[in-house]
């Protein structure tokens, strides 16, 4: 049966009691990988849209069937892909299997980097922190501005002719 709260001081006792009478048991996420091995996480950035499986391996990324350096010739894209092992310490202890599609090849490589890193901190956990100071679980909305009537782009006008 529940007391009567008539004063602060009443309120005060009722407060500490429940208190006392709560303990909170906080777990420790598990991994949630398929029977594979493999965890999936969507990446997206731009128009690009990745779906990424991060598996335990010898560091292959594999995109669209096709290895990272046939798929992506430029070492800047390799890099923007690679980052996430590189920031948390685990630079060739992964395989990544991914489909991308949309947009163009540097927004691709961006939804491949969010969605490996989504895959990671869903692997383990423990490397949210990491992840997370770094920003590569965040997706960046940053998206193309619509063309505007009247207008040559989005913001650009017309040469304008005074005769």
């Amino acid at each position: 049966m529940a007391k009567k709260i008539e004063s602060l001081k009443d309120l005060k006792a009722a407060t500490k009691e429940k208190e006392t009478a709560v303990e909170v048991k906080v777990a420790a996420p598990k991994a949630k990988k398929d029977k594979k091995g493999r965890v999936y996480a969507t990446g997206r950035r731009k128009d690009a849209v990745a779906r990424v499986w991060v598996m335990p391996g010898h560091g292959s990324i594999t995109i669209n069937e096709k290895s990272i350096d046939a798929y992506f010739s430029r070492p800047v894209l390799k890099m923007i892909i690679n980052q996430p092992f590189e920031v948390t310490n685990r630079v060739n202890e992964f395989d990544v299997v991914c489909t991308v599609k949309g947009g163009g090849l540097s927004g691709q490589a961006g939804a491949i980097k969010h969605g490996i890193s989504r895959a990671l901190n869903e692997y383990e956990p423990e490397l949210h922190g990491a992840l997370k100071q770094a920003g590569f679980l965040t997706r960046d909305d940053r998206t193309v501005e619509r063309k505007k009537y009247g207008k040559a782009k989005a913001r650009r006008s017309y040469q304008f002719s005074k005769r």
